[in-house]
């Protein structure tokens, strides 16, 4: 079953913040919105960026989706499940979000 799409407007988030919890060394990210409040890792946050940054700041780019995948191979450090980037077409990716969240995801 699919979870259910919700769209958070910048006025839904009451509230967000960068911390490193004791006895570790990675950050994490609480967003607190009015109905809920979740807590990001590191990993998980740099996918995001990694995401938007590749659409923002892209003269022709509409979509970025990134997979989780299991490595076997990585570079030092770098966790074994990693977001990587699909190689589903821009418009593909679109419909599909559409689908999931319809008119909510704009």
């Amino acid at each position: 079953m699919m979870a259910e799409c919700k769209v958070y407007r910048n006025m839904d988030v009451k509230r967000v913040v960068a911390f490193i919890p004791e006895g570790h060394k990675h950050v994490r990210i609480l967003v607190e919105f009015s109905d809920s409040i979740i807590v990001l890792q590191e990993a998980t946050v740099n996918s995001i960026l990694r995401a938007y940054i590749n659409v923002s700041f892209h003269p022709l780019r509409k979509a970025c989706e990134l997979i989780l995948t299991k490595l076997t191979e990585r570079k030092k450090d770098y966790a074994e499940y990693q977001h990587i980037e699909s190689d589903r077409d821009e418009d593909e990716i679109i419909k599909d979000v559409m689908a999931i969240c319809g008119a909510d995801s704009g």
